[in-house]
């Protein structure tokens, strides 16, 4: 089974259609196979839902007709393929999960698009370093409204210093994210479009960890 397939992510409705999570492809398996979750399809403009011995004969119908999209993840087994499904449904859990975006260094750079919140430059997040916008040696805290992305040369510039005294300028002010940014960036995907539906206003304005 192809590894990169399998830790792909999985959005995870409760049995109303209502958003509660996202797993990985890996952990959407061992439910679907132990008949607690079915997969939810949208791929051929309706919505379709499929057990996984269905699930199976459709991923295999779609790669002997090449009608898979483009964006089909499949993982290989000894006498199947099996394509990865983008959304699966709970049929045994109701419950809405209310869950705040965690503090981290994952969830920040997502937060911040792994741009320097300085200078404006994307950069990958070996080249980043978490800035504190008030510096803690000037009483600043370590919490979401202030901490941002900052590429090394302006972490360098600024110093132990707030913006106005290093004479420099954010080009967003810090916030806590109402949900979880990397659900965000994933949205921006064509292979995670079939979220979108399920992920409406009212979703976002609960938080997830």
């Amino acid at each position: 089974m192809s590894s990169q397939a399998l830790d792909a992510s999985v959005l995870v409705l409760n049995r109303s259609f209502n958003p509660v999570n996202v797993t990985t492809a890996r952990r959407a398996f061992c439910l679907l196979c132990k008949a607690a979750a079915q997969v939810v399809d949208t791929e051929d403009e309706g919505l379709e839902l499929h057990d996984f011995e269905s699930w199976q004969e459709l991923s295999e119908l779609r790669r002997e007709m090449d009608l898979a999209s483009e964006h089909a993840d499949f993982i290989s087994t000894v006498s199947y393929e099996l394509q990865v499904p983008r959304v699966i449904r709970l049929l045994f859990f109701d419950r809405l999960v209310k869950r705040r975006a965690a503090f981290n260094r994952r969830n920040l750079f997502a937060r911040d698009e792994n741009t320097c919140q300085y200078c404006g430059q994307s950069f990958p997040t070996s080249e980043l370093s978490i800035d504190h916008v008030v510096p803690l040696a000037q009483n600043g805290r370590t919490c979401w409204e202030n901490v941002v992305c900052a590429c090394t040369e302006c972490n360098r510039e600024k110093g132990g210093r707030t913006p106005r005294q290093a004479g420099m300028e954010l080009i967003r002010q810090p916030y806590a994210p109402k949900a979880d940014p990397i659900i965000k960036l994933k949205l921006r995907r064509e292979k995670y479009r079939s979220w979108k539906q399920f992920l409406d206003d009212a979703y976002w304005s609960v938080t997830l960890e």
